[in-house]
C-alpha cells in the first residue's frame, strides 16, 4: 500500500495505513512494514533542502541556496556528497554548494578510528572539566582538513596552556591602560611588532579564505609566543614610564592594538577565553566584533619586521647565558658584547634601550662583523 502525498513523511514502525488499525500489525490479513532498508542515502541526499527549507519557507531557501560550503568527512564522499550533488542538479538545476570541507577521523591512541561499534569512544564531558572547552576546541582546530587527527590530550594540555597565557598577558596589557592613537605608536621596535602582525592577519584571513583553519591558529599562536615570550619583555619597562611619557605612549599603543587583533584571530579558536577577555573593556560580545583587517594598520608608519627578531634573538643570547650560569633572568650583566650581520645589529641599534632594559644589561657593545648573531655576556658580582 502506498501512502497519498498529503501523509509524508510515514514512519512504517509506529504509523498506521488508512483502513487498518494498530492491533492489526503483523497479523494476518493485517499489515507491516516492508523489512527491506532502501539504502539510497534518500533523505540525506536532501539535508541542504531541508535544512533550507525547500518547499516550506520561500524566503529562507531564496537566500540561503545554494550553500557556501558542506562539511564532511572523507568516507562518505561517494555516497552523501556525490548523491547531494545528484539531487541539487536533478531537483534546481546547480550545485548545492561551492565548497566541500573535508575532514578525517577521530583516531585513538592505537591509531585506529573511534567508533561506538568498537568501545574506543572517548566521551567529551570528563575532559570538558578538566582541560576547558577551548583546550579541546584546540586540539580539534589543530587538525588539518582531509587528515585524520589522533586524540591526545598532550595537545589538551598545550591548549589550556595558551588560554592561560591569553589571560595573563591580556591582564597586563590592559593594566597600562587601553590607548587607541595609533599616532603615538612610534619606536622602530612597537612599529616592527604590528608589521609582523599585519602580516599574521593578511595571512590568516588568506588560509580561513581557504578553509584551512589548521593553518590559521597555527600562524596566530606562532606570533603570539613571540609577543609574549620577546616584544613584552622587552617593552615591558618603557611601558612603565621608565623611557619617558613619549615612550610609554609609544609602548602603550602598540600593545593595545596587538591585544586587540589577537584576541579577535583566536576568537573562533578559544571562544571562551577570548569572550572573557574582550568583556573587561567591551559590553558587546567579541563573536560580534569585526575579523581584524590589515587597513586596521594603514596610519602606520612603515616598519621593518626584523628589529624585533633580530633584537628577540639578542635576548634569548642573554637569558642563555643566564640559564648556562644557573642565575635568574633577572640577574644584572655588567657588560654584554652582540655581533652579527650589519644588517642585523643596525636593527638591534634601534632597540637598545629596551634591549638593556629586559636583559638587566648595564654596559652593552654592539657590532658588526659576524656571519651570525652571537652573545657574550658577563654577569655582575652578586652583592
Amino acid at each position: 500500500m502506498i501512502p497519498s502525498d498529503d501523509r509524508l513523511p510515514i514512519d512504517p514502525s509506529s504509523d498506521v495505513p488508512d483502513g487498518f488499525t494498530q492491533d492489526q500489525r503483523g497479523q494476518p490479513g493485517g499489515f507491516i512494514g516492508d523489512p527491506d532498508v532502501m539504502d539510497t542515502w534518500a533523505t540525506s541526499s536532501l539535508s541542504p533542502q531541508i535544512a533550507g527549507g525547500w518547499e516550506r519557507d520561500p524566503d529562507l531557501w531564496s537566500r540561503v541556496y545554494p550553500m557556501d560550503v558542506r562539511p564532511q568527512a572523507h568516507e562518505i564522499i561517494r555516497t552523501w556528497l556525490f548523491s547531494s550533488v545528484v539531487r541539487a542538479h536533478l531537483e534546481d538545476d546547480c550545485l548545492p554548494w561551492s565548497n566541500a570541507a573535508i575532514s578525517g577521523w577521530i583516531l585513538d591512541p592505537d591509531r585506529k578510528k573511534m567508533s561506538k561499534s568498537k568501545g574506543n569512544v572517548v566521551t567529551p564531558m570528563d575532559l570538558l572539566d578538566e582541560y576547558s572547552s577551548d583546550a579541546v576546541r584546540y586540539w580539534a582546530a589543530s587538525g588539518r582538513p582531509g587528515t585524520d587527527t589522533a586524540f591526545d590530550i598532550g595537545q589538551m594540555k598545550i591548549g589550556r596552556r595558551l588560554a592561560i597565557k591569553v589571560l595573563n598577558a591580556s591582564k597586563f596589557v590592559l593594566s597600562m591602560g587601553v590607548v587607541d592613537d595609533v599616532s603615538a605608536i612610534t619606536r622602530p621596535l612597537d612599529l616592527s611588532m604590528l608589521a609582523m602582525l599585519r602580516d599574521v592577519v593578511d595571512r590568516t584571513t588568506d588560509a580561513f579564505e581557504n578553509y584551512n583553519y589548521a593553518r590559521a591558529l597555527e600562524l596566530a599562536e606562532s606570533f603570539f609566543w613571540t609577543f609574549t615570550d620577546d616584544y613584552v619583555e622587552l617593552v615591558k619597562e618603557r611601558a612603565y614610564g621608565g623611557q619617558g611619557e613619549e615612550a610609554a605612549a609609544s609602548a602603550k599603543a602598540a600593545l593595545s592594538l596587538a591585544l586587540s587583533v589577537q584576541l579577535r584571530l583566536f576568537a573562533p579558536f578559544l571562544p571562551f577565553t577570548t569572550e572573557e577577555v574582550w568583556s573587561w573593556v567591551h559590553d558587546a560580545s567579541i563573536h560580534r566584533s569585526s575579523w581584524p583587517q590589515v587597513e586596521e594598520f594603514s596610519a602606520l608608519p612603515e616598519g621593518d619586521p626584523g628589529v624585533l627578531e633580530a633584537t628577540g634573538q639578542a635576548l634569548s643570547g642573554v637569558r642563555k647565558v643566564k640559564s648556562e650560569q644557573k642565575v635568574s633572568m633577572r640577574a644584572r650583566v655588567s657588560s654584554a658584547t652582540i655581533s652579527g650581520p650589519g644588517a642585523d645589529i643596525e636593527r638591534i641599534r634601534q632597540a637598545m634601550e629596551d634591549l638593556a632594559a629586559a636583559g638587566s644589561i648595564e654596559g652593552m657593545n654592539v657590532t658588526d662583523g659576524s656571519e651570525t648573531l652571537q652573545v657574550e655576556a658577563e654577569l655582575a658580582p652578586v652583592e
